[in-house]
C-alpha cells in the first residue's frame, strides 16, 4: 500500500502518521481524521497531505482503501500460517521420533557406500544437485546425475542411489532407479506418498506426508522443506 517512493516523499511529520497507522492498524480504521491528529500530535492538515501524497483523494478514500488493504493482509496471513502450521506439524512428528530408526539405517548403508548418486527432477533435481554438494562436504563422494537418459553403465561397486520424487510415479526416476537396481545398487527413495511405484522398489524409503500443491498448469508446489531435512539429517549421521 506504502512503496518506496511514497515513503520517500513523506517529510518527518508525515512519517509520524506513517508510523502510527502501520503499529495501529486496527484502531485506525475507525478514528476520524480529527482523532487520528490528535494522537498523532500533528494538524489535521498534516494528515490530509499525507493521504494526497499516500495516492488517495482525501481521509475518506484513504480509510475505505486501508481497510480494503487490512481485509486482504488478514486473507495473506491465514495461508501463510496455514503454511507454517503444516511445517511445524511435521517437525512435531520428528521430534516424537518419526524417521528415527530408518534415518540411522540409511546412514549406516551410505557409510559404507564408495559412492553416492542423486537423481530426481524438477525441483527434486535441484535438492539432488544440493544434497550431492552437502555430502560432498561431509566428505562423502557423491553426485547428482542430471540427465534421465545418462546410460547406466554395468559393474558400479557399492553405490547407493538417493532417488527424489515427490509422487514416487515420475516416469523417468522409476526407471532410472530400476536400472540402478539391476546394477544391484542399493535405492533410497524420498518421497511424499508411502505407496508408490519408486518407493516400493526401493530398499528403503522416507515418505514425508504433507498436503500435495499444485499450480496452474499441474505445477507440482508441494513444500520440499521435509526433503531438505531428510538430505541433511542423513549427512548429519555420516
Amino acid at each position: 500500500m506504502f512503496n518506496y517512493e511514497i515513503l520517500k516523499s513523506f517529510n518527518d511529520m508525515e512519517m509520524l502518521v506513517y508510523d502510527y497507522i502501520m503499529k495501529n492498524k486496527n484502531v485506525v480504521k475507525y478514528m476520524t481524521v480529527r482523532e487520528l491528529a490528535d494522537e498523532v500530535h500533528v494538524s489535521t492538515a498534516t494528515v490530509m497531505r499525507f493521504c494526497r501524497k499516500a495516492g488517495f483523494d482525501g481521509y475518506s478514500e484513504f480509510k475505505v482503501k486501508f481497510k480494503m488493504y487490512l481485509e486482504e493482509e488478514t486473507k495473506k496471513n491465514k495461508k501463510n500460517n496455514e503454511d507454517v502450521k503444516e511445517i511445524q506439524e511435521y517437525f512435531y512428528k520428528i521430534g516424537s521420533g518419526i524417521h528415527q530408526k530408518e534415518l540411522d539405517e540409511i546412514a549406516q548403508v551410505v557409510r559404507q557406500a564408495d559412492q553416492v548418486i542423486f537423481i530426481g527432477l524438477g525441483t527434486s533435481g535441484i535438492l539432488g544437485k544440493y544434497g550431492a554438494r552437502f555430502f560432498s562436504n561431509l566428505r562423502k563422494f557423491s553426485q547428482y546425475i542430471e540427465d534421465p537418459y545418462f546410460p547406466i553403465m554395468e559393474g558400479i561397486k557399492n553405490a547407493v542411489v538417493i532417488a527424489l520424487s515427490v509422487s514416487g510415479e515420475t516416469e523417468q526416476i522409476v526407471q532410472m532407479a530400476n536400472d540402478f537396481k539391476k546394477n544391484k545398487c542399493k535405492i533410497i527413495s524420498i518421497t511424499n506418498k508411502g505407496t508408490s511405484t519408486l518407493s516400493n522398489l526401493s530398499d528403503y524409503n522416507l515418505t514425508y506426508y504433507v498436503t500435495d500443491h499444485e499450480h496452474g498448469n499441474h505445477v507440482n508446489t508441494t513444500t520440499q522443506i521435509p526433503v531438505i531435512y531428510l538430505i541433511e539429517a542423513i549427512g548429519r549421521r555420516l
